[in-house]
């Protein structure tokens, strides 16, 4: 019928995201507004999007009238400066203003993914690449991240590689690697690329699968608060500042199924500060305090596990078979044990990321370095030192709102405020 026809399209263009990008509203940074009537997924859809362009966010405020919600962005790119690059102002007006959302990389498409779980130990990584090697596997893409003890790790191999009975003794010898312990064994499965949405969001659920959160130590960089009078938690994060940080903590949000109706950032200096309002989809607020306790763990966990420590290692060279399996043997027998690793192929060239610490965790001998860059290359392996931030940084005096025990003030005023600081109006008096 015509007026059914007719009310598909209202309803698409209402839940449409309409996209906003000024560069004059702000003297240092690009406004970044994305309005639409769909409440579950659009704040992620846009962090994940401006994340993905490493762009920073400096401020943020999401508001909600329960019907419709508008989410506000201070952007610039890594080096502080505006957005001034037409093809990525004009991405993210696409990326963000379809019905579909964010479109999936095309260099996944007919690849398969492997996705892995498992107790760390010096050498597993350098193993399961050894174990794809032999198996005559190319590995297109990989991203693995440990996390207080744990691995998880998304390896994509091409299609014609991963024919059903090879991609059956791969898991079988995988399996076997990843075993493990009998209190917490290590899991392997096979997916279609097209099944993982996202890299980081599904590295965070492979995590949070394989419980790593039941080993995050209480800090004081989340607390969570009930608003009774409102129908809201509050959940606030305050530690150092990171690379994507805002996008970690609102993908854990969403993966626990809770929507942020209101909720500002700031990231004054070194530091973030991030407010959210949140309930549950249904419209209940948190209901327990021992679901209190594991938002705590979650966002805690999720805070730690991209924390960027040990020595950056920045791979550039023409891919070949085998390439992974060597340079992390090589890690392996020289006592470096692999954090984090960014693993990707453009034509025939490698560009490999690995952050690497000793098998304590600790800072790398330099000597370890040396030898390491003499045997995989000195041209094309290159070290830069990371700094090892305090993450969580102790509460003064004066912090204590905002830290400990967030002073729970009126919803207008918080509107006003934070509208005010965003620029989009002249006073909050």
């Amino acid at each position: 019928m015509e007026w059914l026809d007719e009310y598909e399209k209202l309803v698409i263009r209402m839940n449409t995201p309409r996209v906003v990008i000024d560069n004059a509203v702000c003297p240092t940074a690009t406004l970044v507004q994305v309005d639409s009537a769909r409440k579950r997924g659009v704040l992620l859809e846009a962090v994940q999007v401006l994340a993905d362009l490493d762009l920073s966010i400096n401020k943020a405020y999401i508001s909600s009238d329960g019907r419709w919600f508008m989410d506000v962005f201070h952007v610039t790119d890594r080096l502080g400066r505006k957005l001034t690059d037409d093809s990525v102002i004009t991405y993210i007006e696409q990326s963000l203003g379809t019905w579909n959302g964010p479109a999936r990389p095309a260099a996944l498409e007919g690849l398969t993914a492997l996705e892995l779980t498992g107790a760390d130990r010096t050498g597993l990584l350098s193993e399961v690449f050894a174990v794809l090697a032999d198996m005559q596997c190319s590995v297109v893409e990989a991203r693995a991240w440990t996390h207080r003890g744990r691995l998880a790790c998304l390896a994509f191999l091409r299609g014609e590689d991963a024919d059903a009975d090879r991609v059956a003794r791969i898991l079988a010898r995988l399996g076997h690697l990843l075993r493990g312990d009998t209190e917490t064994p290590g899991a392997v499965a096979a997916v279609p690329a097209a099944a993982v949405a996202h890299a980081d969001r599904r590295l965070h659920q492979l995590m949070s699968a394989d419980r790593d959160h039941e080993r995050a130590c209480p800090t004081p960089a989340v607390s969570v608060q009930s608003w009774a009078e409102r129908g809201y938690s509050v959940v606030t994060v305050h530690c150092r500042d990171r690379p994507k940080l805002f996008f970690d903590v609102v993908c854990t949000l969403n993966d626990m199924d809770y929507v942020v109706f209101h909720g500002t950032v700031d990231t004054p200096g070194d530091q973030a500060r991030q407010e959210f309002y949140i309930r549950h989809a249904d419209g209940s607020p948190i209901r327990s305090e021992t679901e209190r306790l594991r938002v705590c763990q979650c966002l805690q966990a999720a805070i730690e596990r991209r924390s960027l420590e040990g020595v950056r290692l920045e791979l550039c060279t023409p891919d070949r078979p085998g390439l992974l399996s060597d340079v992390t043997r090589t890690f392996r027998e020289n006592g470096l044990l692999v954090a984090q690793a960014e693993v990707s192929t453009k034509g025939d060239l490698a560009s490999n990321v690995f952050y690497v610490t000793d098998a304590t965790g600790n800072a790398v001998d330099q000597s370890a370095i040396d030898a390491v860059r003499e045997r995989v290359g000195m041209d094309c392996l290159v070290a830069k030192e990371e700094p090892r931030p305090q993450l969580y940084q102790k509460a003064g005096p004066g912090d204590r709102d905002s830290v400990g025990g967030i002073g729970l003030v009126y919803l207008g005023n918080l509107v006003k405020r934070n509208l005010y600081n965003l620029g989009l109006i002249k006073s909050c008096s």
